[in-house]
């Protein structure tokens, strides 16, 4: 197992996938290959839990820190963060492996509104 796989594993690979946006294409063709959206998930997640930054990342995911960075600014963007969280929570729930009855709601916050004078 590479460490890829395991930093994706298949089943988060297949949820990923269907939030993923497409990759855009080059009207003007050519360039370098683009790296793979799998690769460059794995090298985003190593360095949210390693702590290292984006110009640390080892070599072995192939993407530099750089594209990867970019990578994930473009997918913030594109919201693809919150659609996988909500994605694997809907998941999760479905299997029954969510337990809601330690969540709590303590306060709710409001903010106020401006009057006129």
């Amino acid at each position: 197992m590479t460490i890829v796989e395991r930093l994706v594993p298949d089943e988060l690979w297949e949820l990923f996938q269907r939030v993923v946006p497409a990759a855009p294409t080059r009207p003007q063709g050519g360039g370098r290959r683009r790296h793979g959206d799998r690769e460059v998930l794995a090298a985003i997640v190593f360095v949210a839990t390693s702590g290292c930054t984006w110009a640390q990342l080892p070599p072995c995911f192939g993407p530099s820190g750089p594209t990867a960075h970019r990578r994930f600014t473009e997918w913030t963007a594109a919201r693809v963060w919150a659609k996988l969280y909500r994605l694997v929570l809907d998941e999760l729930g479905a299997r029954g492996e969510l337990d809601w009855s330690r969540c709590a709601v303590d306060s709710v916050n409001m903010r106020a509104t401006k009057r006129g004078s």
